[in-house]
């Protein structure tokens, strides 16, 4: 079963995205922040992983710079959950390693298809 690891500082978002992701047939797991996602990653690679943009701590954009400088880093698809929705951020969120993104709010066919796209769903 793939692995979806995801990140955002809403436990909201987490909840909705764990029941839309789990539907999908993968496991889910989550974190509060880009330091805990990390942490994770040591611990056990995601396939994939749903990442917000603004979050304390460490934000989705440091966060998917520093997995990718990692051993295996390269491996999970990225997919940036955010409503930051103007280009300039979306060319920086692919330049810094992301694979997709996808607006906030988002509904399970919008997600599932994003995850298509990966490869993942």
């Amino acid at each position: 079963m793939k692995k979806c690891l995801i990140v955002d500082d809403s436990r909201v978002i987490r909840k909705v995205s764990r029941n839309i992701v789990e539907s999908l047939g993968l496991a889910a797991e989550e974190a509060k922040d880009g330091r805990e996602a990390l942490e994770q990653c040591e611990q056990a690679m995601p396939d994939v992983i749903l990442l917000d943009w603004n979050m304390p701590v460490m934000d989705g954009l440091e966060f998917v710079s520093e997995l990718r400088r990692r051993p295996h880093g390269d491996r999970p698809k990225v997919v940036f959950c955010t409503t930051e929705n103007d280009v300039a951020h979306i060319r920086e969120a692919i330049d810094a390693g992301a694979n997709e993104y996808v607006m906030k709010p988002f509904d399970h066919e919008t997600l599932q298809m994003k995850l298509q796209l990966v490869g993942v769903a």
